[in-house]
């Protein structure tokens, strides 16, 4: 690591923010740009103050060619970690000029502006999404990729491009990570995943319903092939997936060779595990509503992780019960997210 300095993208964001905090307790420098459109900058404050370290921040979009020549000019970036990127699905479904401008277009732009200030170590927030609905469980790397929505079909337009990059210039050495189901906060509660309005996500779902927000959990489909006959997702906690992105790193420095790799415990759990280890951590009971599949949803989704254990020495490490406590932590500290919680006193 010796002192490297890290650009990463979307580092206000839920995954981003975490990464920041793992790099800089490896002792990596970090430069953090984000243009805040579904992210705080609260975030970056208490990354510094969880590190007791200066990130030095640059409001800007991917897409901003000239600010991110003078941010390249600034600072003696060694490696970019690209989170930045819109990420819901329906949303994606309803705008996908809008997921293909921000997402591809955006990529596109940072990768040229890294050309030109001779930068070449880059690593990317890929998805699960890519694989859609799998023909076998655990997914493994090698796995056909069949995406069916717009945000899933910009992540592997990326990957596509990157791949061709990599083959037209041997100085590029570019790592794709395929998260997996992100959840949990830091053990602090300082940082966590703050959602804008109805979350999408499970976890910061129950954890609402759990804080009286709203009123019940709806869980869609219970007619899966599954234990219990809801979906089952492999979730992993962010801490755990940021550590992955430390790994990773490592890897590209010493290696100089590029990777695909999945980011994963390897194991699933039902959307009624979950929510049965949520009311178990946080005492609260947790009313739910069996509603009809969403289109376009899979029954079962977990990953096959040998491939990182062996090529980057990393593993998940977090159970199911730190996950659901991080998370119950960090809505108890922050009832209202960034906005206001018990840290601001408000």
């Amino acid at each position: 690591m010796d002192g490297k300095i890290i650009l990463v993208t979307g580092a206000a964001g839920y995954i981003g923010s975490h990464t920041c905090v793992e790099l800089l307790d490896a002792g990596y420098r970090v430069v953090a740009l984000d243009n805040l459109c579904n992210s705080s900058r609260e975030a970056l404050l208490r990354v510094e103050a969880l590190s007791g370290r200066a990130v030095p921040f640059h409001f800007a979009d991917v897409r901003d060619a000239a600010a991110l020549d003078i941010l390249f000019a600034q600072h003696a970036i060694d490696a970019v970690i690209h989170f930045a990127g819109l990420k819901a699905v329906g949303e994606s479904v309803d705008a996908p000029l809008h997921y293909f401008d921000n997402n591809v277009a955006g990529s596109l732009c940072l990768l040229n502006c890294m050309r030109r200030a001779g930068i070449h170590h880059f690593l990317f927030s890929s998805s699960a999404t890519v694989y859609g609905d799998p023909e076998t469980v655990p997914i493994p790397e090698q796995a056909c990729t069949r995406v069916t929505n717009p945000y899933g079909r910009s992540k592997l337009m990326i990957e596509e491009m990157l791949a061709d990059l990599m083959r037209s210039d041997a100085q590029w050495v570019i790592g794709v990570l395929r998260y997996f189901n992100p959840v949990g906060a830091h053990a602090s509660g300082m940082i966590g995943e703050d959602p804008r309005g109805i979350p999408n996500n499970l976890l910061p779902f129950i954890s609402q319903v759990a804080a009286g927000q709203r009123e019940c959990v709806a869980v869609y489909g219970a007619d899966y092939p599954t234990p219990d006959g809801t979906g089952v997702r492999d979730y992993i906690h962010v801490v755990d997936l940021a550590r992955g992105h430390v790994a990773a790193l490592r890897r590209m420095f010493a290696s100089g060779g590029g990777f695909t790799v999945n980011l994963g415990t390897g194991r699933g759990y039902s959307v009624l595990q979950m929510l049965r280890a949520f009311e178990a951590v946080s005492g609260r009971s947790i009313p739910f509503e069996l509603v009809a599949r969403r289109p376009g949803d899979i029954g079962i989704c977990y990953a096959d992780t040998r491939l990182a254990k062996e090529l980057l020495d990393w593993q998940a490490g977090k159970d199911i019960h730190a996950m659901c406590a991080d998370h119950w932590r960090w809505q108890s500290m922050n009832p209202r997210g960034y906005s206001g919680s018990v840290l601001q006193g408000g």
